[in-house]
């Protein structure tokens, strides 16, 4: 991996003890929905995230929520730990997206579709492996986030902008530049900060998932696919689109459960999903 991105992970601070609690809270088979409030109304920051995403139309709850215990009962103590996790991931490293020509803002959005999709779609097939894949994908980009400091210091913001306003293939522009794609930067984030090996894994097999060991390969696959539909050049254009549609029926899945999944997206977003590129 090239050194000044092994220096910067290297130098990334140690996650907030409020996400440190959350995941223990999480991973403890006694651990309840009210102890996972208590943790979670410690941190400001996390709690006005959560609600946050609580009304947002990506999840499509009936009430508006107003507290802690509602949105965490809501999602449950895993999607609530994504969603702790995920924002409290990206106020840790200094997010300026400008080579990928999209907001620190825009940025947070592309996260948070490609974990409602996946939560929507794999929530129909298997609600365990389901709750794996929304942290996985809610941060599989976190990447990005290394790579665009490295192309800013190296001053090649420019050229990679534009190379990636008309890439298909992501990862061979970012490998082109920095030498590693986002999944493996992302998996040597989360293999610093001592995550298990299974979930830094199934994200750093997702750009190819054939080479997956059998028990990750499943969840590489999904993660191929989702981000296939919501690059973060073009999110759910309608070239990702048929052509995420065409990985997950190659790779044996219904893939009218998919685009069921996609169509609720859809029906949030504005302009609509699926309009030529």
């Amino acid at each position: 991996m090239k050194s000044s991105i092994v220096n910067s992970i290297k130098s990334l601070p140690p996650l907030p003890k409020t996400v440190i609690d959350m995941q223990r809270v999480c991973n403890d088979p006694d651990g309840s929905i009210q102890e996972m409030v208590k943790v979670v109304e410690q941190d400001p920051m996390i709690v006005a995230n959560l609600l946050k995403a609580a009304n947002s139309p990506l999840y499509s709850f009936r009430h508006e929520i107003t507290n802690v215990a509602q949105a965490v009962s809501l999602f449950g103590m895993s999607m609530t730990r994504s969603i702790g996790l995920g924002n409290s991931v990206r106020k840790l490293l200094n997010v300026d997206m400008e080579p990928y020509g999209v907001s620190s803002d825009h940025f947070a959005e592309i996260s948070s579709m490609q974990s409602a999709l996946m939560h929507k779609w794999y929530g129909q097939i298997d609600r365990i492996k389901a709750d794996k894949l929304f942290l996985a994908s809610f941060l599989q980009e976190t990447g990005k986030i290394l790579i665009a400091s490295d192309v800013i210091q190296e001053h090649l913001e420019t050229n990679f902008k534009s190379d990636i306003e008309t890439a298909i293939d992501i990862a061979a522009v970012e490998r082109s530049y920095v030498e590693e794609t986002t999944a493996t930067v992302t998996a040597a984030i989360f293999t610093h900060w001592n995550f298990d090996e299974e979930f830094v894994d199934m994200i750093r097999f997702s750009d190819t998932p054939e080479e997956a060991a059998d028990e990750i390969k499943e969840y590489a696959t999904a993660l191929n696919i989702i981000k296939t539909i919501i690059p973060i050049n073009n999110p759910f254009g309608e070239h990702p689109i048929m052509l995420g549609l065409k990985k997950a029926e190659a790779a044996g899945y219904d893939i009218a459960k998919l685009q069921a999944a996609i169509d609720s997206i859809c029906e949030t977003q504005t302009p609509s999903c699926g309009e030529s590129d």
